[in-house]
């Protein structure tokens, strides 16, 4: 299998949309219109992947973060990293962190990413404490603010743990 890599284009935000729907995840086309937008103007590289010329994954990198700790240090995020589920475990998903991880360490020598904390983001979780990535210290983030003893929280994906790894 010959897994390319390369940025978003115009052609893919139908194709993209359509392939997660075919596999019951709600993603629509305008999210990719916007991922252009937001590229052209310098705000986030989407990286898209593809295996033997079709749509495999794709990952972000966010310049100025909206998780608050990320945007304050001034620490690119790597978001939104899926791959879809036919092309898990094949390499696809490591092709695409390592290639995000190179386009931070043009501007940065920290690259931030959040996890979600229930059971489908288990193989996330593993593979960014793999990558060498550890949490940043500030505990559990519930959509726009932190999480603190005694918070009664409904497990969803707007529950993270942000975690940091060193480049350089």
């Amino acid at each position: 299998m010959k897994i390319t890599l390369r940025e978003l284009n115009e052609q893919d935000a139908a194709t993209v949309s359509n392939a997660f729907r075919e596999q019951g995840w709600n993603k629509p086309i305008e999210q990719y219109v916007r991922y252009l937008d937001e590229q052209r103007g310098g705000r986030r590289v989407s990286i898209v992947a593809e295996a033997d010329g079709d749509f495999a994954g794709y990952v972000n990198v966010i310049w100025n973060s909206h998780y608050p700790s990320f945007r304050e240090q001034s620490i690119p995020e790597i978001n939104d990293f899926n791959v879809l589920i036919k092309y898990r475990r094949l390499g696809i998903g490591t092709k695409l962190m390592d290639q995000a991880e190179a386009v931070i360490q043009e501007r940065s020598n920290v690259a931030g990413i959040g996890v979600g904390l229930f059971s489908d983001y288990g193989h996330a979780q593993i593979l960014y404490a793999k990558r060498g990535y550890v949490p940043d210290g500030k505990g559990i983030h519930i959509g726009d603010r932190y999480a603190s003893y005694g918070d009664q929280i409904t497990i969803n994906d707007d529950v993270v743990l942000y975690l940091t790894k060193i480049l350089k």
